[in-house]
């Protein structure tokens, strides 16, 4: 397989969370921390509140899901704009499953995108189910991570939305 074009990203991370001793305990500092990109808001991070972060902010485990769910998503209406299904809605429900080892590390067991598909005509929902396949396929996040991302999509056609 030929490789294309090679794509370089940056951000920068900033610690926020010295409390005045920086880290001579455990429980001395916060997991407060800033994710910038020049252009862009900052994204506000911190630990999940599990392990003494703060639930008003983004936590790793959740940008890691998101960034797998948007990357679905992105790879899913260009598969349907190829395909000839036209998307009029669509949102999910994503999930994840963190296992934590006895060493105190951890990684992701498995992910669970719930696509909720609107398509503009009946005739489509066929292929619009068919086409996460190849959207998947096609992610550049799932493609990069090394557990499974498994989906449960629904397809209605616009004007049926509330029948499912």
């Amino acid at each position: 397989m030929v490789a294309g074009p090679l794509h370089t990203y940056s951000t920068e991370l900033t610690w926020t969370g010295n409390l005045g001793t920086g880290t001579d305990s455990y429980k001395s500092y916060k997991r407060t921390h800033e994710v910038s990109v020049p252009g862009l808001p900052t994204i506000e991070g911190s630990s999940d509140p599990h392990f003494h972060g703060d639930a008003d902010r983004w936590n790793p485990e959740q940008l890691l899901l998101a960034a797998l769910s948007q990357c679905h998503l992105l790879s899913y209406l260009h598969a349907c704009a190829v395909g000839g299904v036209v998307v009029t809605a669509y949102t999910d429900r994503a999930s994840g499953v963190l296992e934590v080892t006895r060493d105190g590390g951890g990684h992701f067991i498995e992910a669970v995108l719930r696509p909720a598909v609107t398509v503009a005509e009946p005739a489509m929902a066929e292929k619009a189910i068919a086409l996460h396949e190849q959207a998947h396929r096609l992610c550049f996040i799932a493609a990069s991570v090394n557990f499974p991302v498994r989906h449960e999509p629904t397809v209605v056609a616009l004007g049926q939305e509330n029948r499912v």
